[in-house]
């Protein structure tokens, strides 16, 4: 773990008071490199506002209300993902993380239909997505859920997850589209709108199974979404620096939101993942102002309530 780069105190300063709002952190049903609770402390450390808790398979609300007990300094926020073991589409576990404070709500990532239904390969010498091995073993098991669909065969967004965009509006949580495909996306998006949710994330539009085109990010620009960039897309060569760069400038910045997606015991430390990300796009040539827009100006829009936001 000693060969991970070391972010420049200009990177640490100019993400100082951002959210990473996409992390993979202990506990979970796979191996992670640190524990919620250790990272809060971390983060304390170099500055971070605070982070949410993400998981493919529970919901993390109880556990971010535990740890912001324990480290009042770091907003430690919780997420639901509308995967099978959350029971798919479903407004009753919104509900409740909604009242419990969760933050973030994502559509399903590995139970998606689009994900289950990708043939897309990484790169040449990318890293494996962890949870690829556990969905395998599920299904060895004979135990996977069904795949977990958001819009029907029509191209109309279902119904039922209508009632999960009412519940969100209500609770004025933040939607997150997980691994739906680039035509889905933009469909749910503009039914988000029309119930009216007021902040919506893409969620890492460059990885394996989206591969969402700049005509298609800047579609969903125009709708009012944010545009997740993950650190790890790029790092685990899921994806090159030049086209994530490319991707940013052709959409813009201010459409953009920073976050690591960082947790695997063989990336870098959580709490590092922010300051590398800015220590790259400044090499690229982003302003200062840039990267602080897109790491602490659009995270703080995406993790406080609306109420509290000041960009």
């Amino acid at each position: 773990m000693s060969d991970h780069p070391t972010p420049s105190a200009r990177a640490r300063a100019l993400v100082a008071g951002a959210y990473d709002t996409h992390v993979h952190v202990a506990p979970d049903v796979m191996a992670r490199r640190i524990d919620d609770l250790d990272l809060a402390y971390r983060c304390a450390e170099v500055g971070l506002a605070g982070f949410v808790l993400k998981s493919h398979y529970l919901a993390t609300a109880e556990r971010a209300a535990v740890v912001r007990k324990v480290v009042p300094e770091v907003d430690v926020l919780g997420a639901i993902t509308l995967n099978g073991a959350m029971g798919g589409i479903n407004p009753v576990a919104v509900e409740v993380a909604g009242r419990q404070g969760a933050r973030i709500v994502w559509l399903p990532t590995v139970d998606s239909g689009n994900q289950r239904r990708s043939t897309a390969t990484d790169l040449p010498g990318a890293t494996p997505a962890m949870w690829g091995a556990f969905q395998a073993d599920l299904n060895a098991q004979g135990i996977v859920p069904d795949v977990v669909e958001v819009v029907g065969d029509d191209g109309v967004v279902l119904d039922r997850v209508r009632q999960v965009l009412r519940v969100i509006a209500r609770h004025d949580m933040a939607l997150a589209t997980g691994h739906l495909s680039g035509a889905e996306i933009l469909v749910v998006v503009r039914a988000a709108v029309e119930e009216g949710v007021r902040r919506v994330v893409v969620t890492h539009p460059e990885f394996t199974s989206q591969r969402l085109s700049v005509a298609q990010q800047q579609a969903l620009a125009e709708e009012g979404a944010l545009l997740e960039r993950c650190f790890t897309t790029p790092h685990s060569g899921k994806v090159a620096w030049a086209e994530l760069f490319a991707n940013i400038r052709a959409v813009g910045v201010r459409h953009s939101v920073l976050s690591s997606d960082l947790g695997q015991p063989f990336n870098p430390p959580v709490e590092d993942g922010l300051a590398l990300f800015a220590d790259r796009l400044l090499e690229a040539g982003f302003s200062e102002e840039e990267v602080h827009t897109m790491a602490v100006v659009n995270s703080r829009r995406l993790a406080m309530p609306r109420t509290a936001v000041r960009a």
